[in-house]
């Protein structure tokens, strides 16, 4: 099935090419490249992978804060069940020929065909959704790991926004619906946490709550196997992390321990204090840190709120020198200054969920500037996610594989016929972009 694939994207890749023009050729992808990228088996740095069968069945702890409890938005052509690709996704995993959208029969018969695959698969059945996309290596953003998820091939991200947010936090939840629906998910994230630190209550200063939940929940996760952490802040509040001094963050903690609501100066001081001190302990373990860093789903979502540039002095922090940080998603709309952050030596990109939701001529655009600024730091990723019963983990993490191949193969061809690059530095930047970096940047093959 996957040399099938293969054959399929790089036919598809250079078919315009062959077909039309020189003008046109221009704006395809060379045929050696297409190869190239089609062949190479990609590191995915970001995706919500989901247990294989018949864990699957009740798994929720694919995101910390699952996005169907959110209240509706207006959805991207890509997430809605009328989108036409879901057709070849279906086709390619499950041998399933239907066009979206489905109707009620429709929809049985899909759950038929994954059904039929996976109880051929069985607890293989998560690996072969990698083998089936072109993926080697799968970073699993995820609560914890469990069946058929597990490395090598899974490589861990676990959830650290919970431990930012020690107080009473009946006040940030009622900021909105969205908000109302993800404090009581990170309180009971942040009360397993305690659990697993042998902590019951809130400990009695902030130097103990550091020393007794919060370092012993980085060494656990580092222990498990996390190559990084992961947090969804952006979806909670703004990305202006400031800079507070111990004492400030000490006072806020003291004075509302036992009850009540904060301060939102002071409790927002307290959190900026919490994650510098975690952002230091990862680069000190290893372990990278992850933001998300995209326009989000649900109606609130503060999209000015996720502006990168709001990092640059995390970033420009002596302290964190030895942390390297990730934007995912590539900061969507904020493409330019998202490119602009590649010049701080401690800053990555990945291109996961534009490469779902962005389509690839106008993906390409941007891609190319970032591979013209930073190419070793422009990470592959498809956030791949179980966003509904027409598009599961599978079909999504399918689609945005394959068209991030293809922004991928559009941009470096167009900085070929350019001459900005030679034909043989294209097939290494395809590579690099592909797996190489994120070997880099974490430290594994």
């Amino acid at each position: 099935m996957f040399n099938q694939w293969l054959q399929w994207i790089a036919c598809g890749l250079v078919l315009g090419a062959v077909a039309m023009g020189a003008a046109a050729q221009r704006a395809d992808v060379d045929p050696r490249l297409a190869r190239v990228i089609a062949e190479t088996r990609a590191f995915d740095n970001h995706a919500h992978p989901m247990l294989s069968p018949p864990a699957d069945a009740t798994d929720r702890e694919f995101d910390a804060l699952p996005v169907d409890s959110m209240e509706p938005e207006s959805d991207p052509l890509a997430w809605r069940p009328d989108f036409p690709a879901l057709a070849d996704a279906w086709r390619a995993l499950y041998g399933f020929a239907g066009k979206a959208p489905l109707d009620e029969a429709g929809m049985k018969a899909l759950d038929r065909a994954r059904a039929a695959v996976k109880k051929r698969e069985g607890e293989h059945y998560s690996a072969w959704v990698l083998d089936e996309a072109g993926i080697g290596t799968m970073v699993a953003n995820r609560v914890a790991m469990g069946t058929g998820v597990e490395p090598p091939r899974f490589l861990w991200v676990p959830y650290d926004d919970a431990l930012l947010f020690p107080l009473d936090n009946s006040a940030l939840a009622r900021a909105n619906g969205d908000r109302a629906a993800f404090f009581p998910l990170e309180d009971k994230l942040r009360a397993r946490y305690w659990r697993e630190a042998g902590v019951s209550a809130l400990p009695a200063t902030l130097e103990a709550y550091v020393s007794q939940v919060v370092m012993p929940t980085l060494a656990r996760q580092h222990a498990g196997g996390a190559i990084a952490v992961k947090f969804e802040l952006a979806y909670l509040r703004p990305l202006d992390i400031g800079d507070p001094t111990r004492e400030e963050a000490a006072a806020a903690y003291a004075r509302w321990r036992q009850g009540g609501e904060p301060d939102a100066v002071a409790y927002k001081a307290l959190q900026d204090f919490l994650f510098r001190t975690i952002a230091a302990e990862c680069g000190r373990l290893g372990m990278a840190v992850h933001f998300h860093g995209m326009a989000g789903a649900g109606r609130y979502f503060s999209i000015a709120g996720a502006n990168p540039l709001q990092l640059e002095p995390l970033l420009n922090d002596p302290r964190m020198k030895g942390t390297k940080f990730v934007l995912l998603h590539g900061g969507w709309p904020f493409v330019r200054e998202a490119g602009a952050m590649l010049q701080k030596p401690n800053f990555y990109l990945d291109i996961s969920q534009q490469a779902l939701v962005i389509p690839a001529h106008t993906l390409a655009k941007w891609l190319r500037e970032w591979l013209e600024l930073n190419p070793e730091k422009v990470l592959f990723g498809t956030d791949g996610y179980p966003f509904s019963a027409s598009m599961g983990w599978e079909e999504s993490t399918w689609l945005a594989a394959r068209n991030a191949r293809q922004a991928l193969g559009l941009a470096l061809t167009a900085m070929v016929h350019d001459g900005e690059i030679s034909e043989s530095r294209a097939e290494a930047l395809a590579r690099m972009v592909l797996r190489g970096n994120a070997e880099a940047l974490y430290g594994v093959k």
